[in-house]
């Protein structure tokens, strides 16, 4: 018994001696991962910026412990990072120029390869250098390579240059397959989103305001692309037209969408001769990693503070009520918080804030507006658009003191919608479940799962999201000054591109984010500031424990299984989590 309980004491003191260890060393590790990232990058001189235009674009992209320790490379690139370096490049002196790599780049929107484009043409600015290759050239990637100084591909490479379009999903006739349809209360003609659940094609509206909107965001990357490669709007809409991307690659050099085909230790030859190095030496290069610790300009030294808080994803009323089941999300109850915490703040003197949403819950919407309001009263608060600032995202911002848009900016959308599964198809028909009721009032029984909306209760659920539509508009017209009347005759759910609204004042000025803190130190009185950006993010233990909650990799796992049909499969899935009274657009709108 004495060397049972001995054999049992021994392999006791052994785990709790193993796991105190692994613990030391998983502490040590995440020390020496902390330090590592907290260590500023010294520069070369003569050196070069490398941006690999591949992966997924984000707003801002959170750090994953895990996958640092692992020394698995995240795909995913924050676009704060992206700016951030390209501006850093253009203010150290021994950078010379920056490297465009071209691959498979994934962006949420137009607007996000514009704000690429813009920065790397204020990097120009400086006299500095861009060369672009790419062995293969998405449509996107095509664009923001086309400020380059030279552009160069390879020989047997692809470019693709083929137009914009767009393919809603319709998912009523494949829900009634299994007994589920949807009904509607909504206000706004162009109120789009709930077509998805309740049509099986697009309303003329829609058609009219997503053809406006694409015609709008191609008009902008023909202009632009015009001017950088010389080439004419009417010839790139004939190349366009003929799809170059079978074109043979000697005929792209004559069209002057390339400047030369070249492999790849050709392209280094010519960047060593842009830094005046022989042909054995080897390029000194920054990686976008490299960059973030690269110390930027310094600025003036000064307690005032101006806090760039980052609002993108879907709007919901708490972490469990997101619409999908991965992704950012402006979580209402979260955010109202942090903003309450700026309001509060005395060293800050202002508040930008970066709104990229589609909308979402009209609830949270009016519950972040409010908290807006709260920091307008005590402070200048000024909102820069990112790819999208549209319903719930417009609601947020409305309230500001300026609103900054990108030209190709999707925004505006003024509407509320509910929509409200029926499951008794699916319960009484396919599953033979059967309901009985007894009930003590008239409408005790409303939203029972026995049966669907009747025209009563579905005339209260109308005039219920009218007063909602009522008050959307209402917090639209005292924020931008205008009449009510004014704002019904651009809502109706349409939405803008913002370039168009700018001409109907949804908008104060195109412009960046760096517009939008320039234009917040103004309205503070600030000379010397400094920015700092909210929300902070989350520590190493917090994001560690994270990991094992999300589930992470098995979705994505079924995000590559899945693809496309990833987003609409997590949307069923999710359905009765989200708030059912929405300001949004469509839930996956994609323009390719």
């Amino acid at each position: 018994m004495k060397g049972f309980l001995k054999s049992v004491l021994a392999t006791v003191t052994g785990i709790i001696l193993v796991s105190v260890i692994m613990g030391v060393l998983t502490i040590i590790s995440l020390v020496g991962v902390a330090a590592s990232s907290a260590a500023s990058t010294s520069v070369e001189e003569n050196s070069v910026f490398t941006l690999s235009l591949s992966g997924n674009v984000e707003e801002r992209v959170e750090e994953n412990p895990l996958s640092m320790l692992t020394g698995e490379v995240s795909e995913n690139l924050g676009l704060n990072d992206i700016i951030a370096a390209i501006r850093k490049a253009k203010e150290n002196e021994d950078i010379k120029g920056i490297y465009l790599e071209a691959g498979l780049f994934v962006t949420d929107a137009p607007a996000t390869q514009h704000a690429i484009r813009e920065a790397l043409l204020d990097f120009k600015k400086s006299g500095k250098w861009i060369v672009a290759y790419g062995d293969n050239y998405t449509q996107g990637s095509y664009y923001i390579c086309s400020v380059a100084d030279k552009l160069f591909m390879n020989p047997q490479g692809m470019l693709d240059w083929h137009g914009l379009s767009s393919t809603p999903y319709f998912l009523k006739d494949m829900l009634a397959k299994f007994g589920v349809k949807y009904q509607l209360a909504k206000v706004g003609k162009y109120k789009s989103a709930p077509e998805m659940m309740t049509a099986d094609q697009m309303s003329e509206p829609n058609r009219e305001q997503v053809t406006a909107y694409m015609t709008g965001i191609w008009k902008v990357m023909l202009s632009d692309v015009s001017k950088s490669r010389n080439i004419s709007v009417d010839s790139l809409n004939a190349y366009a037209d003929r799809f170059v991307a079978f074109t043979d690659q000697k005929e792209l050099v004559k069209m002057k969408l390339v400047d030369k085909l070249l492999y790849t230790d050709e392209v280094k030859n010519e960047v060593r001769k842009l830094l005046k190095i022989d042909e054995d030496d080897e390029i000194n290069q920054l990686t976008l990693s490299d960059m973030k610790n690269v110390r930027g300009k310094k600025q003036k030294g000064s307690d005032d503070k101006i806090a760039v808080y980052y609002a993108y994803g879907s709007i919901v009323d708490s972490e469990e009520g997101g619409l999908l089941s991965s992704g950012h999300n402006i979580v209402a109850e979260k955010v109202c918080k942090d903003l309450e915490k700026l309001a509060e703040d005395d060293d800050v003197k202002a508040v930008v804030l970066r709104v990229n949403s589609p909308g979402g819950s009209a609830y949270a919407s009016e519950q972040i507006w409010h908290s807006v309001t709260r920091i307008k009263a005590k402070k200048p608060i000024v909102v820069s658009m990112g790819g999208y600032a549209a319903s719930g995202g417009y609601y947020i911002s409305c309230a500001a003191d300026y609103i900054y848009a990108e030209p190709t900016t999707i925004t505006g959308s003024i509407g509320i919608f509910g929509m409200f599964p029926d499951f008794s198809g699916l319960l009484t028909e396919k599953l033979g479940v059967k309901f009985d009721e007894v009930k003590t009032n008239k409408h005790a029984a409303f939203g029972t799962m026995a049966r669907p909306f009747n025209a009563e209760e579905i005339a209260m659920l109308d005039e219920y999201i009218g007063r909602g539509y009522e008050l959307f508009r209402k917090r639209v017209a005292d924020g931008r000054k205008q009449k009510v009347e004014a704002i019904e005759e651009i809502a109706q759910g349409r939405v803008w591109l913002g370039n168009d609204a700018l001409g109907i004042k949804l908008v104060d000025a195109i412009g960046s984010l760096n517009d939008a803190v320039d234009k917040a130190a103004k309205l503070a009185k600030l000379e010397n500031y400094h920015t700092t950006s909210y929300p902070a993010p989350a520590g190493w233990l917090e994001n560690l424990m994270e990991q094992g909650t999300k589930g992470s990799y098995l979705d994505e796992q079924m995000r590559e299984t899945l693809g496309s049909l990833y987003e609409p499969v997590m949307y069923l899935k999710n359905i009765n989590r989200q708030s059912a009274i929405q300001a949004r657009l469509p839930y996956f709108l994609e323009i390719k």
